[in-house]
C-alpha cells in the first residue's frame, strides 16, 4: 500500500512511541534492579535510558510540527522541520561521543579497576539485547519512511547497544585476566560515535542547503516528459524539496514553433499532471521554440547551435531565440564544470560565431545544469 504523507507521519510517531517505551521499561528495570542491588551505577545508567527517550520526543514533535498548513509566512508548509529533528538528534549523539571520549581518555592515562557483580552483568546484558532490537527496528523503520530523524535516532540506540557491549568485553577481560579496557575501548568507540554523528549532520544539513537530486529520478522524469509527442529536448531541470512530501521544480521543454498556443498549454498540463501523479512534484513547465523547416531562422539556428556544439568544454546548447524585431540571437550555453572562467568563455564563443551573423546582434547566455 502506497504511504500517504498523513499515514507516514503516523508510522513515524508510531516507531518512536516504541523507542520511548522502550527506554522506560529499560530504565524501570535498571532502576529496580540497582536499588535492590544498592548500585549506584546502575540506578545512574537508568537514568541515562531516560535521556536517550529524548530523542524520541523530538521525532515526535518534529513530525508534528512538520504536518502544520502552509501559512502566509510559510506558503510551502513546515515539512523542513523534520530535518531540524534530525540535526537536533545528531548534535545530542556527537555531545554524547564526546562525552565519553573525555572520560575515556582519562581511563586511560588514570585507570582504575571497575567491579563487576553478577546484577551488573545481568543489566548490561540486557540493554545490549533491547538497544540492539530496538536501534535496528527504528533505523530500518526511517530507511523506509525516509525520516533522517528516526535514522539518526536508531543509530542513536545502536551506539549504545555498541558501548554496552564495549563494557561487557572489557568486564569479561577483568575477570579473566585482571587488565582493564575501559578506556581504550571507550576511545576507540568514543570517536567512531563522533565521525558517525558528523555524518548524521551531513545529511539534513545538505536537504537544507538544497542538495542535488538523484541522477535515477533526474533521468526518470527527462524521460517521462520525452515521451510526450512534440516534446523535442529537456533542459533546466530544477527541483526544490521543502520537506519529505512537498518537492517543487521546473523545467524547459524544446517544441516546434509551428505548435499554437492551445496545443502548447494542453501539452504543458498534462505534463504537470503527469509528474505530480508519479512523483509528487509540483512541476512548472517552460517552453524553447524550435524553428522548423527551411527559413532563415532555422538556418540560422542551426548553424550557432553546431558551431558552439563543437566546443569539448560546452555541454549543451538549448533556447535559441531570434528577435526578428530587434535583429538579436540568444541562445543559451550549459559549460562543463572545469570551465572556471565562464566570462571568458561567453566571449571566446561570441567572437566565434558573431562573424557568422552579420546582420544580427548574438548574445551568449551562460546557463547551468542544476540536476545533473
Amino acid at each position: 500500500m502506497e504511504t500517504t504523507s498523513e499515514n507516514r507521519s503516523q508510522l513515524i510517531i508510531r516507531t518512536s512511541l516504541v523507542g520511548i517505551a522502550a527506554n522506560v521499561l529499560l530504565a524501570t528495570f535498571k532502576a529496580v534492579v540497582g536499588l535492590i542491588a544498592g548500585s549506584v551505577a546502575v540506578v545512574m545508567d537508568a537514568v541515562n535510558n531516560l535521556s536517550d527517550a529524548l530523542s524520541s520526543v523530538i521525532t515526535i514533535v518534529g513530525t508534528k510540527l512538520s504536518q502544520r498548513p502552509a501559512d502566509l509566512e510559510h506558503p510551502f508548509g513546515h515539512g523542513r522541520v523534520e530535518y531540524f529533528s534530525a540535526i537536533v538528534i545528531a548534535i545530542i549523539v556527537l555531545s554524547a561521543g564526546a562525552t565519553s571520549l573525555i572520560e575515556s581518555v582519562k581511563k586511560v592515562f588514570d585507570p582504575t579497576a571497575p567491579h563487576y557483580t553478577a546484577t551488573t552483568l545481568i543489566v548490561i546484558v540486557a540493554s545490549i539485547v533491547v538497544k540492539l532490537v530496538l536501534g535496528r527496528y527504528v533505523k530500518r523503520q526511517g530507511e523506509q519512511l525516509k525520516s533522517d530523524a528516526l535514522i539518526a535516532s536508531g543509530a542513536d540506540a545502536l551506539f549504545d547497544a555498541i558501548i554496552t557491549l564495549a563494557t561487557l568485553v572489557s568486564a569479561g577481560v577483568m575477570l579473566l585476566w585482571n587488565v582493564s579496557l575501559d578506556g581504550i575501548l571507550g576511545t576507540l568507540i568514543s570517536l567512531i560515535i563522533i565521525k558517525a554523528g558528523i555524518d548524521m549532520l551531513s545529511s539534513p544539513i545538505n536537504e537544507l542547503l538544497g542538495s542535488r537530486f538523484s541522477p535515477e529520478l533526474v533521468s526518470q522524469i527527462k524521460s517521462e516528459v520525452m515521451a510526450f509527442d512534440g516534446v523535442q529536448g529537456v533542459f533546466d531541470l530544477i527541483l526544490h524539496n521543502y520537506g519529505p512530501n512537498v518537492m517543487m521544480g521546473s523545467l524547459h521543454i524544446n517544441v516546434p514553433d509551428t505548435m499554437s498556443a492551445h496545443d502548447i498549454h494542453r501539452l504543458t498540463r498534462h505534463i504537470a499532471e503527469a509528474i505530480y501523479e508519479r512523483h509528487a512534484i509540483i512541476l512548472t513547465v517552460g517552453i524553447y521554440a524550435v524553428a522548423t523547416g527551411t527559413n532563415l531562422r532555422a538556418q540560422q539556428q542551426k548553424l550557432v547551435t553546431q558551431t558552439i556544439a563543437a566546443h569539448p568544454e560546452v555541454l549543451q546548447v538549448h533556447g535559441f531565440l531570434y528577435d526578428e524585431d530587434e535583429h538579436r540571437i540568444s541562445v543559451d550555453v550549459v559549460p562543463d564544470v572545469s570551465v572556471k572562467d565562464e566570462a571568458q568563455l561567453a566571449q571566446m564563443l561570441k567572437n566565434e560565431v558573431q562573424p557568422l551573423l552579420p546582420d544580427d546582434q548574438l548574445t551568449i547566455i551562460i546557463d547551468h545544469n542544476y540536476s545533473a
